[in-house]
């Protein structure tokens, strides 16, 4: 194997493996001891003097309600005047029950709480009145109710829009209202979403499993942004933000406030309480400033797709006549290369459409790919198939030069050269090759349709994970206990490709150097793609078959006309040196 092409395919090992790798995050601390006590009298809000902590007390109807829509079924607390559940009702799990977006972390807390005065370790868990109304399109509920603080009577309002058609968007009111003339006596507060984005799972990975990340998108400019420098569990927005929420693979939580009241965006982060690998939470925060004490939040809860986050650009799209929220940037914060991200999800689609099976659609995207890339593809093989016809004349400046690299060297250029041949031909097509890959990985980790999407019944039911074929009582270290078939066919098709591709390519390179790109490359493939979801392995493994078939063309076909082609040019190159060296002897 020449030394450009082991130069790509280590490269190509960097790219992927860079490009499977995620940053962990850490946060920022703003949190202080708050507490909650339950009595019976009238909720009163009360500044405790020895520890300054605020404390809230009282009871009303803390009975749970449902409220259902075509794409929600929403559980209401009126304890916290919070949300306990989102179902969403359309998008299954793989038990095939709907979806429950909100869960649970360690502390416990619902969703949609508000934290007083720059105190965001102790929500505000009063109980609330509530009252619901239906119009023609929404159900409208309202929570509120009456505290009392340093004599000062005040109410606390949140109101909850919900359209009733198949729309993920709602809207959270915060109304603070003064019942004795004066001004409220709450000097800040912040609407928070501290659940984990659902559904369950039972680990996050770096590379290809589950993940839950931070963002948010810029006011000016609506640059998206992952939130990756937290310094004791919490960070800050640089700047007024468009929107901020967290996501996981396939579904998001994004929260809009209004971008006229100066919020302020903050993130939690908490490690590992042994359930959850990581929990994200985020707020919005201002201060009350005895003026305009009312604020109208939008928040999205549901799948990452397109078609359901697009309409919140277009005004007669949406219930609320939303527009320019750009919540489709969540889509493409997997990859630079969204944009071509986007397209394959095009094709890809469009292939489901004719065949309505993805794992068919995945190989004939796999035989679209390598058609267009045919010519690149031709040009390596055959600058490959060249060097390998060479491999006599290459022996032979070996022996000649094995005492001098440097003339060796320059003696295989030159032979380069004259015949024609490229020594980067076979490199530069796989350098080309990477953004297409990097932009593969992207979309089939992470397109919404996949999940759930059966290839072959009993072997691969889900593309959007990996396939198991048994399970052991034990496990395997670095690759647990399930057993996947797909990687083991990927490898041998690897180590075939290798093989194949050796038979083309000189044989007197080094004998260790050579099995470790035979053999040692595609097992350290094997342990990185080894969890890899089904429909990855699928284009890569079909990538490989491809692969081969063209390279056994190749050897077959090419091979032998090309040393034809050199024989003949050194039989004429011969004949030319005789014929000049009988015409110097008759001179």
């Amino acid at each position: 194997m020449d030394r450009n092409t082991i130069i790509a395919i280590v490269l190509s090992v960097i790219v992927i493996t860079v490009g499977m790798t995620i940053n962990s995050v850490f946060f920022n601390d703003y949190a202080t001891d708050y507490t909650t006590v339950d009595e019976t009298t009238t909720p009163v809000i009360e500044e405790d003097p020895i520890t300054n902590r605020i404390t809230a007390s009282g009871a009303a109807d803390e009975v749970p309600f449902t409220i259902s829509t075509e794409a929600y079924s929403v559980t209401l607390e009126p304890r916290g005047a919070a949300v306990s559940s989102i179902m969403l009702n359309n998008q299954l799990d793989v038990d095939g029950e709907p979806v429950e977006l909100v869960l649970a972390d360690a502390t416990g807390r619902n969703a949609f709480l508000l934290y007083l005065n720059d105190d965001l370790g102790n929500p505000l868990e009063a109980a609330f009145n509530h009252t619901v109304e239906e119009t023609d399109d929404m159900f409208l509920v309202d929570f509120s109710q009456d505290f009392e603080l340093d004599g000062h009577a005040f109410q606390i309002i949140k109101h909850y829009a919900f359209p009733k058609a198949e729309e993920y968007l709602f809207r959270v009111g915060v109304e603070f209202k003064s019942l004795d003339g004066s001004q409220v006596p709450v000097g800040s507060y912040a609407l928070g979403y501290d659940p984990q984005v659902g559904p369950a799972f039972e680990s996050l990975s770096s590379n290809y499993g589950e993940f839950r990340r931070a963002y948010y998108t810029e006011l000016d400019g609506a640059h998206m942004r992952q939130v990756n420098s937290f310094t004791d569990g919490y960070a800050a927005a640089e700047d007024p933000v468009l929107w901020a929420g967290t996501s996981g693979k396939y579904f998001a939580v994004m929260g809009v406030p209004d971008s006229s009241k100066g919020f302020d965006t903050i993130f939690r982060q908490e490690a590992s309480d042994g359930v959850l690998t990581q929990s994200n939470a985020f707020y919005f925060s201002r201060t009350l400033d005895g003026g305009d004490n009312s604020d109208v939040f939008s928040y999205y809860a549901g799948p990452k797709l397109s078609s359901t986050l697009g309409i919140y650009d277009h005004a007669n799209e949406n219930s609320f006549g939303l527009e320019g929220l750009e919540l489709r940037e969540v889509l493409d914060s997997s990859s630079w290369l969204g944009w071509l991200q986007n397209i394959l999800k095009w094709v890809l689609d469009f292939f489901y459409r004719l065949i309505p099976n993805y794992g068919v659609a995945i190989i004939l995207l796999t035989l679209l790919i390598k058609l267009l890339l045919q010519p690149l593809s031709k040009k390596g093989m055959d600058s490959t198939a060249k060097m390998s016809a060479l491999s006599p004349k290459l022996e032979e400046l070996k022996v000649k030069y094995a005492d001098n690299p440097e003339a060796m060297n320059a003696a295989m250029a030159k032979l380069y050269k004259d015949e024609g041949i490229n020594p980067m031909g076979s490199c530069l097509p796989m350098l080309i090759q990477f953004p297409i890959l990097i932009a593969l990985y992207g979309m089939l980790n992470t397109h919404y349709d996949l999940r759930g999407a059966m290839f072959i019944p009993g072997w691969i039911p889900d593309l959007s994970v990996p396939e198991t074929i048994f399970t052991l009582p034990f496990n395997i270290p670095f690759l647990g206990n399930q057993v996947h078939l797909l990687p083991i066919i990927y490898t041998a098709s690897m180590i075939f490709s290798m093989k194949i591709t050796q038979t083309t390519n000189t044989q007197s390179a080094g004998n260790g150097m050579m099995k470790f790109m035979t053999y040692g490359m595609p097992i350290i493939f094997f342990f990185v793609l080894y969890n890899t979801p089904s429909g990855l392995l699928v284009y890569w493994t079909m990538m490989n078959f491809i692969s081969i078939i063209q390279q056994v063309y190749v050897n077959r076909k090419k091979k032998d006309k090309f040393v034809q082609e050199i024989a003949e040019r050194d039989e004429a190159a011969a004949k030319a040196k005789a014929a000049k060296k009988l015409s110097r002897k008759k001179k």
